[in-house]
């Protein structure tokens, strides 16, 4: 398998988990939030990963939410499904898992929290790759996994059978365009924080776009796909602006992105927004207060 083995491209937003006052997943909520993105023109979601808080639902809820997802999408688009885990035979269990719900790709973050060595991280995959059949996108987003997917490394991963694809979610502009030049004429490449610089990625030739900020930014969120590619430079240059200041606002005041993009789905009457699940704690005082004075300042609501 490689780049030219899967047709997944364009905005596919990184979709919340909701969940129900008795922490149970909201399955209606999150049916909403997807048929919402859909009909603003998402070509694609990527459901349980790091936006749909995985590292706080058991293995047994993350399968629940990869049936979920399939019976939502109805091959309406390309659904991916986080499938990342600590231990190889957790990661393989999952991605097997997702294969007969019926999805279309797993994204597999590097083994969290220790820290490891890129020959250790190649294994990971490589033990991975050769127990699952899904196309795989590997994933890099070492502001939470502590382990970094370099270019280097990706190179050497685009070696392996079943990875198609990358997620580069470093916020490091000279990481993703070095991944970009070094293996995107055999993998497809994805700009996570494209709220950041999303526009001269897909100006420079990302195949799309995978971001949380569509959840709570109607159809804003995909344009920082579609205004670029269809050459409207004054729309890019809105949106791309737009999605500068949503992400200062929120992870500043007390605000992470996780809890602030639930919330600010709640004030806009979004499906899918409500508690996130603890660790995470929903916004309350002031951090609230200022996110809502922030979306109003920012037109949103």
């Amino acid at each position: 398998m490689d780049r030219n083995s899967v047709t997944w491209t364009g905005p596919m937003p990184a979709v919340t988990t909701p969940f129900k006052s008795d922490g149970q997943i909201d399955e209606q909520a999150f049916a909403g939030n997807v048929e919402r993105l859909l009909k603003e023109g998402a070509t694609g979601i990527v459901a349980g990963g790091c936006t749909g808080e995985f590292w706080a639902l058991s293995n047994a809820e993350r399968k629940r939410l990869f049936a979920l997802s399939a019976e939502v999408m109805k091959g309406r688009g390309t659904l991916v499904v986080g499938t990342g885990a600590v231990t190889v035979d957790e990661a393989v269990d999952l991605t097997n898992a997702a294969e007969k719900a019926g999805v279309d790709g797993a994204l597999i973050v590097p083994p969290y929290f220790v820290k490891l060595t890129d020959d250790e991280i190649f294994a990971h995959y490589a033990d991975v790759n050769d127990r699952v059949g899904l196309p795989l996108a590997v994933y890099n987003i070492p502001g939470n996994a502590v382990n970094a997917l370099t270019p280097a490394l990706v190179l050497r991963l685009a070696d392996l059978d079943k990875v198609v694809a990358v997620k580069e979610s470093s916020g490091d502009w000279n990481n993703y365009y070095s991944t970009y030049l070094a293996v995107h004429e055999r993998l497809r490449v994805f700009c996570g924080p494209s709220s950041v610089f999303g526009v001269p990625a897909v100006d420079l030739g990302a195949d799309g776009t995978v971001d949380c900020f569509p959840n709570m930014w109607p159809v804003g969120g995909l344009d920082l796909y579609f205004a670029p590619k269809r050459g409207d430079r004054a729309r890019a240059a809105e949106v791309q602006a737009m999605g500068r200041r949503l992400t200062d606002l929120c992870t500043s005041g007390g605000r992470t992105l996780y809890p602030a993009t639930k919330a600010a789905m709640d004030m806009m009457g979004l499906p899918g927004g409500g508690v996130p699940r603890r660790p995470l704690r929903a916004l309350e005082g002031e951090p609230l207060k200022g996110l809502e004075r922030g979306l109003k300042q920012l037109g949103l609501l």
